[in-house]
Formats: C-alpha cells, structure tokens, sequence
C-alpha cells in the first residue's frame, strides 16, 4: 500500500466491476467508439493510407496497421504546485483486469503484452503550469485498442483520489499539525467512501513523513477504512441531544454509561446556542461521576466518564450567547476565535468553583485542562490558518466538504495522452500540439 510500505493494492480490495468495465460501461462513449472502429479495421487489414503523416523524414508511411497500433499513453495532473498522488494501484488493477478483447463472448486478455510504468500512492509530483512539462504517474506502452476504454474510470479514480489527499495534505500543514478529522461522508454518495478514506490515509501519512508527526487517523465511517484497517469514530449528533429533550449533559452521561471506554467522550455542545454553559454542565456531570466512582474504587469504571473534549458547531448564521456583539459576521457568528477563547477559559477555571476535598484538587484542575476543544463547520485551510494565527486554542480541526473541492487551486483533473506510436519497430513522438513526453525519477517498472 503506497510509498509507505512498499506494497502495491490488489483487486482483493477494490473489488473492480470488471465483467461491465471490460464491455465500457465506465467509459466515455467515444473510447468505445474508437476502439469498435480500430477493432473493424484491423479485421479488414487495413494500413494507413492518407495523405498527411506527420512524421519524421525518412520514416515511411506505408505498411502501418492502424487497427493494432501501439501508442504509449502518460496519466498526468495539472493541478498547480504538489500533488499528493493517489489512485494508481486501483488504475494499474483495471489495467491488469480489462486489457484485452472480446472474441465473441470470450475475453481475451492481453495485459501481459502490456509494458507499464507507475508511481506509487503517496509519490509527489510537481506542475508549474507548463503542459509540456510534466511528470507522468502511470505510463504504459501496448497495442491502444485493448486499453482505450480504460481511460476514462483511470482518470476518475486518480482526479478525485489525489484531490482528496492533496486538499487533506494543505489541511495538515494549514493546521501546524494538530489532528484533522475526516468529515466528508455525507457531501456525497456512500460508494466513494472507501476510496476517501484511503485518500486521506495516505495524505495523513505522507504529512508524517514529510514534517516528522506521528499523527493518528480520524475518520467517521468504517467504510473509509476499508482499504487499509481504519475504522470510523465519532462525537454524538445532534439528533440524539435532543432526543435528550435538549439535555447535552444527561446525553453525554448515558452515552458514557452505555458505550467502552476507549470510544472518546466528545460532547457537542453548541445545540442550544450557549457553548460554554453546556460545555459545564457536561463536565461537572462527567466529573461528579468520574470522581464517585474513583472513590468507590471502580477505576475502569470511571474511565467511562472522562471528558475528552467538547466538539463546537455553531452555525455560521448564529451567534453564540457568550459572544458579545461587535457587529462583524466574521467576528460574531458561528465558530468564530472569541468563542473558543470563552470555552476554553469556562472550561480551565470550572474546577475552581467545585466543592471537592483538598486531595481532589488538583485532579479537578487536570481533568479540566485535559479537556480538548475540537470545531467544525465551515473549516478550510485559509479559515484553519486564521485561527493559528491568532493562537486560537484549538486541539483539533473537523474539515468536510472542503476536502472535495475541486475548483480553482484544488482543481486536480488528470488528463492522459498519447505521446509516441510505435511504427516499423520504432518508437516515435506523436503527442498532440502542446504536449510532450515526460518524465518522472519515481516511476518505477511494474509490468
């Protein structure tokens, strides 16, 4: 699985839908129109007989079976700056599986007779703007008809997987490496899910090796940990507070009585627009619990009550009670720096104000300083980079449509091109106007 390990993805994990893949159905229309005609021209045996080649002098034109015409074909970004490259292993497995033909009914499969080059998930790779400079991820080499409906589920995978981890990747650096929390699942449909999981996988794991972290992965779904062993966690919804009438402190409570220990206790305290007082009355519940039964004895027990952190939501057309007005949106509304600052400081002296004996003290002080603060809603890089700025007190980043973004500098679309033919034994350029042949130290031989 990617750079990190040395190990390239099988089909056992993505499970291709290779019967309907081998007939196109994933691909664009045209590919399957080009490769029926190339297919009826190498029945008919036709050679190439226009008027205008564009060859070099000396290379004749005659003899040259279009219909089973060798090309070499490079996958390549043109998202501006570095990309986080991921989406090859489930490319080069469509490769392995829907090169070929049909005779009939039968496939035959020819991805043996294929030369391919790739990168691996997790690589880096650079566009400056240029197209004729650019460093392929995948390059192959082949007669084109057998894998000219690859073309378009290929660039599908690798567009939407590297900008995931790209737009993960500029997360992590925006955040000075504290935790990003992946919570994009519900801006769209369930099937992508494990594929963003391991998207951000692999963003998570490249921002560690690149800045020297040992940072954990986050994500909300099992299904985002499918391809490499995650499995999802999470705070409690907002449907389940006010199934507790409102009551964020008894849900949190039952939520603590009924489920393990190592499941975190993050409240989400904005339901009712008054951050700091339910971000209290949590913790003074949680910790009267915690307390008895450490008193009691019952220690595992009472790791069921410890406050992990409380999780600040406000929408971005509220204003929270304890932020005073200063007339600016962007200083009043939703999850905005004054109101981390007020939870934080509710939730540093809250232990001040307990009636606990003198042994207990400094306890008390701990279990509230140890309280983290995570916000969501609304969080990118620019609006995460504020908040660091301004030493804003944030322990964790919950990010979730941004990851998706795709215009503008996170536009990551791949194009794939063919840029030399093979004729009489040789090969020779013929990349459109404005493209060329590149090259990439990390491509490596696969098969």
């Amino acid at each position: 699985m990617s750079i990190f390990d040395g190990k390239r993805l099988t089909n056992e994990t993505f499970k291709l839908d290779i019967e309907r893949m081998r007939r196109g159905w994933y691909s664009d229309k045209y590919f399957e129109n080009i490769n029926r005609m190339l297919t009826a021209l190498s029945r008919e045996n036709y050679n190439y007989s226009g008027n205008f080649p564009i060859l070099p002098h000396g290379i004749s034109p005659e003899q040259i079976a279009v219909g089973d015409i060798e090309v070499e074909m490079q996958w390549f970004t043109r998202r501006m700056g570095k990309t986080t490259v991921v989406g090859v292993d489930k490319s080069l497995e469509m490769l392995r599986h829907c090169t070929g033909y049909f005779d009939g009914d039968k496939f035959v499969d020819t991805s043996k007779s294929l030369e391919v080059w790739a990168v691996q998930d997790g690589s880096i790779v650079k566009y400056e703007g240029d197209p004729t400079k650019i460093q392929p991820v995948i390059k192959v080499r082949g007669r084109y008809r057998d894998f000219a409906l690859l073309e378009t589920p290929t660039l599908g995978i690798l567009t939407r997987s590297s900008r995931v981890a790209t737009n993960v990747y500029e997360t992590l650096v925006a955040s000075r490496g504290k935790p990003v929390l992946f919570f994009p699942a519900r801006f769209d449909v369930h099937e992508v899910q494990a594929a963003d999981g391991y998207a951000y996988n692999i963003a998570l794991l490249r921002f560690n090796k690149d800045h020297a972290q040992e940072l954990g992965a986050f994500v909300s779904t099992d299904a985002q940990g499918d391809w490499w062993g995650g499995a999802g966690g999470g705070t409690v919804a907002h449907a389940a507070i006010a199934s507790f009438l409102g009551d964020t402190a008894e849900a949190m409570m039952q939520f603590s009585h009924i489920l393990p220990a190592r499941i975190p206790r993050i409240a989400l305290v904005d339901f009712n627009n008054d951050s700091v007082r339910d971000s209290l009355r949590v913790l003074d519940a949680m910790f009267a619990k915690y307390r008895e039964l450490m008193d009691a004895g019952y220690h595992e027990e009472a790791e069921k009550y410890k406050l992990y952190g409380v999780r600040l939501d406000t929408s971005g057309s509220l204003r929270d009670v304890s932020v005073q007005p200063l007339g600016d949106p962007a200083l009043d509304l939703g999850v905005n720096p004054r109101l981390v600052f007020n939870v934080r400081q509710g939730l540093d002296n809250a232990w001040e104000s307990w009636n606990v004996p003198t042994s207990w003290k400094d306890a008390a002080r701990e279990y509230c300083h140890s309280v983290k603060i995570v916000v969501s809603g609304g969080f990118n890089p620019d609006k995460i980079r504020k908040f660091e700025r301004l030493e804003v007190p944030v322990d964790i980043y919950a990010v979730g449509s941004y990851l998706f973004n795709n215009s503008n500098g996170t536009s990551t679309d791949y194009t794939a091109d063919v840029v030399r033919v093979k004729i009489h034994g040789e090969w020779i350029e013929m990349a459109k106007m404005g493209r060329k042949v590149g090259d990439n130290e990390n491509l490596e031989r696969v098969w």
